[in-house]
């Protein structure tokens, strides 16, 4: 195996771990509206360890995405690359914001917990859609412009 091929599987596998976790997060942020105190805190600390996973693998996924331009026949110019890149910088700014900060809310007293487990469950849908607009891109490479 080449080293490209290499950077290229990495990346791939990079992608999975970057939207697999969120898969995993739809039914449990279902069951957070039924558990009892100390099951609710499991099911918050699997959405930490998921989001902090995922912020890993998007390292390894940019580093390895911008390796594969240098050493392939794209460039920084070409339009899925930037339409991804565009994408990727909101999702960046949007994880940040959706998920440790209303987590963190959970321990502060007269949270309506109704609606941080709302906005939780909007916020995995709304990180998934963009992690796949991402990812067709990146299969699909149209041409936009």
């Amino acid at each position: 195996m080449d080293f490209y091929r290499l950077i290229l599987y990495i990346h791939v596998g990079s992608a999975i771990l970057s939207i697999g976790p969120f898969v995993v997060l739809i039914p449990i942020a279902k069951k957070l509206h039924e558990a009892e105190h100390e099951v609710q805190q499991a099911y918050l600390n699997i959405f930490r360890s998921s989001v902090r996973l995922v912020k890993h693998a998007g390292h390894v996924l940019v580093v390895s995405g911008a390796l594969l331009i240098a050493m392939g026949h794209w460039t920084w110019k070409t339009s899925w690359i930037i339409a991804t890149l565009a994408v990727m910088f909101g999702s960046v700014f949007f994880l940040a914001r959706a998920f440790t900060p209303t987590i963190r809310k959970f321990h502060e007293p007269g949270q309506d917990q109704t609606q941080l487990i709302k906005k939780l469950s909007w916020s995995t849908w709304l990180y998934l859609i963009l992690l796949m607009v991402m990812l067709w891109f990146m299969v699909v490479k149209p041409v936009l412009w």
